[in-house]
């Protein structure tokens, strides 16, 4: 048996619903409410939500004025009655229901307590709590109401048509009729109505709703964009590569709201708690209204309403609310911030990690390394770097783009690659005109397949590394071509985003990387990191990460979710950095990051331990009221009302508290 239908059930009711339906049909929805009818549906929908507690109210006063005032009893008597029709009979059908499948609902306990009440004659009793029930029940929805708008409200800034161009003119279409492939045309002040690539005009483009990003990031030919971004002051043409129903933010509502289903261990914990504690408080209930009269020591008047009491006083409802209410807000503030939480099992976790790993190459680097050198070995740079872009061209590892935009930088022909083959953590090797090569690391020329590397090739390997390069080398299968040196410089607020992360009691920072020692450590000592694991493999990365779980305890690994997939499925939380727009990333990791700014760790693992002190606090008020009125009312010393009053006093404290997770900031 569970307990509490305005508990746990109503937030994921709202997930499960939200998270059924594609998501193109939701953007639409709520991009037809236009700016200037928000308001006029704002006070329509608090009507709708009070409009219960306030019809009932009116009619309680009513009974309760003429009662007072002598009126025959036919009129109070009807007064009462419509009172207990209009605020009983939503809880009335929700708990029968809960009690055909055998589960005991708070809405079937209060209505057993206000026909209780009315049965011995309380008439005014019994309709006072079922308004006192309906007003807790209408504040609390409002106010969850509040953190599911802060989900929703991402979906509102998607246009729904977008100016698409074919043969050389525009038209307006429905952002549904789109397809890959399409071009569309974004003016300065719009939103992109897909996720793209830019390939013509230049602007600045707001993507906080993404990324959380304060300011505007400058797009130009190449770059990627996403749907409900606003364009700045220059005209830009995109070209879609993805449907609306798949953009990257389509499919961080959908996640977002699936995490609102997604039971934190706590709320798990109170379920199981529930289970018994119900089923004794009923127990408890029947006990008290039956055992003092049979005593003698109360009469069956004064028992039945003390039993009453202790039925609405002891159900735990603030209980069942107090965990889902902290991670839907939890949740909805990450994602504003451009944090993507795939669930409150992760919101939770994520606070009690006291070790990071982090990967280098796009991670604690800005993952836009630049090739710096370029030494053939009897051939000329440009061949070099034409047969290396040509393997590294079917690659999306930052290393394989950065020689790609080399050779078209300088101009070098790309050519046409085939039978692409993968070494993890070693390099590709493909077919160009026949031949195949090689592009990657020194461990791959290690005499196996491609030849090994020779004193001049390990010598300019050595003189490159001793200056922070990252060495990509190039072969066929008879010989060494020769050596790119590249350089990926340290995000700058790595530090800074590391010491914070210390001052929230992680105390371990690890750099996890394939790169060579002497590259790992300039990096590592630059951005003040604890300590340094280089020249792994992707299983080593897997291994090291489960060893310092076992050492250290829950730990968190930040990776690109691409090439690290292995490494962030093994630790306590996967964090993939820098997210928006890789759908991989968005697939392989508990939390992602949307863009590519450190600080948004710290500011997750902040905003992780704010929500599991207030799941503490509101536990902790709930049991304080639950405990307090049990005492009460097993001694007669509060009467129902009052009872009514604490108990939904108390869920909508539990709720407020959690909202307060909507404001959270790290200080």
């Amino acid at each position: 048996m569970s307990v509490c239908g305005c508990a746990g059930g109503g937030a994921d009711a709202h997930a499960r619903e939200l998270a059924g339906i594609p998501y193109d049909l939701i953007m639409s929805a709520a991009a037809s409410v236009s700016h200037q009818h928000e308001q006029p549906e704002e006070k329509r929908s608090l009507l709708r939500e009070f409009a219960v507690p306030l019809f009932s109210a009116l009619a309680l006063a009513a009974g309760f004025i003429a009662e007072k005032a002598g009126a025959p009893t036919p009129v109070w008597f009807s007064a009462y009655l419509v009172c207990l029709v209009i605020a009983g009979l939503e809880p009335l059908i929700t708990g029968l229901r809960q009690l055909v499948a055998l589960r005991l609902d708070i809405d079937f306990l209060m209505i057993v307590a206000a026909i209780g009440a009315a049965i011995v004659g309380e008439l005014e009793e019994g309709g006072l709590l079922l308004v006192l029930f309906a007003t807790g029940h209408a504040l609390e929805n409002h106010a969850m109401g509040q953190a599911r708008g802060a989900i929703a409200a991402l979906g509102k800034i998607a246009p729904r048509t977008a100016r698409r161009r074919r043969d050389g003119s525009d038209s307006e279409v429905p952002v549904e009729e789109l397809v890959v492939g399409d071009l569309v045309v974004v003016r300065p002040g719009e939103r992109f109505p897909a996720d793209g690539v830019v390939i013509e005009g230049a602007s600045d483009v707001d993507q906080s709703p993404i990324t959380g990003e304060s300011a505007p990031v400058p797009k130009a030919k190449g770059d990627d964009v996403f749907a409900g971004t606003l364009n700045g002051d220059g005209g830009i043409v995109v070209d879609v590569r993805k449907l609306a129903s798949e953009s990257t933010m389509a499919r961080m509502v959908r996640l977002v709201a699936e995490a609102e289903t997604s039971k934190a261990p706590t709320h798990r914990m109170a379920e199981r708690f529930t289970r018994v504690y119900v089923p004794v408080i009923v127990l408890v209930t029947i006990l008290v209204a039956v055992l003092p009269p049979y005593f003698g020591w109360l009469s069956g008047h004064d028992a039945f309403l003390r039993a009453m009491t202790l039925l609405v006083g002891a159900s735990p409802c603030a209980l069942g609310l107090s965990t889902p209410a902290a991670i839907l807000a939890g949740v909805a503030r990450a994602a504003r911030q451009g944090v993507l939480i795939k669930g409150g099992v992760y919101l939770e976790r994520l606070g009690t990690v006291v070790a990071v790993a982090m990967d280098k190459t796009g991670t604690i680097t800005s993952g836009k390394p630049t090739v710096t050198d370029i030494l053939p070995f009897g051939s000329d740079e440009r061949e070099l770097l034409r047969v290396a872009a040509g393997v590294e061209s079917i690659s999306t590892h930052p290393l394989a783009k950065a020689v790609v935009r080399a050779a078209t930088e300088r101009g070098v022909a790309i050519p046409t690659s085939s039978v692409p083959e993968q070494q993890q953590g070693k390099g590709m090797s493909a077919v160009i005109d026949g031949e195949r090569y090689y592009v990657g690391s020194a461990r791959q020329f290690d005499g196996s397949g491609p030849p090994a590397l020779d004193g001049t090739a390990l010598a300019a390997i050595e003189e490159l590394e001793s200056n922070a390069r990252t060495i990509v080398v190039v072969g066929s299968a008879s010989k060494v071509l020769g050596v790119l040196g590249l350089l990926d410089r340290p995000r700058p607020e790595a530090r800074e985003a590391f010491a914070r992360l210390r001052t929230l009691g992680v105390r371990h920072v690890i750099m996890l990387t394939g790169d060579h020692r002497r590259v790992a450590e300039a990096i590592g000592n630059e951005v003040g990191v604890d300590r340094i694991e280089s020249e792994l493999l992707p299983e080593q990365k897997i291994e090291h990460v489960r060893e310092l779980e076992r050492k250290l305890g829950a730990i968190a690994m930040v990776g690109d979710g691409v090439n690290d997939a292995p490494a962030l499925a093994s630790a306590s939380v996967g964090i993939a950095m820098g997210a928006g727009g890789t759908d991989v990333a968005l697939e392989a990791a508990d939390v992602a990051l949307m863009n590519d700014d450190l600080r948004k760790l710290p500011f997750a693992i902040g905003l992780s331990r704010a929500t599991r002190r207030i799941i503490l606090e509101n536990i902790t008020i709930a049991m304080g009221v639950v405990v307090i009125l049990i005492i009460l009312a097993s001694l007669g010393a509060v009467p129902m009302t009052i009872a009514v009053v604490m108990h939904e006093g108390s869920t909508v404290v539990v709720v407020l508290n959690a909202l307060r997770l909507l404001r959270f900031r790290l200080a």
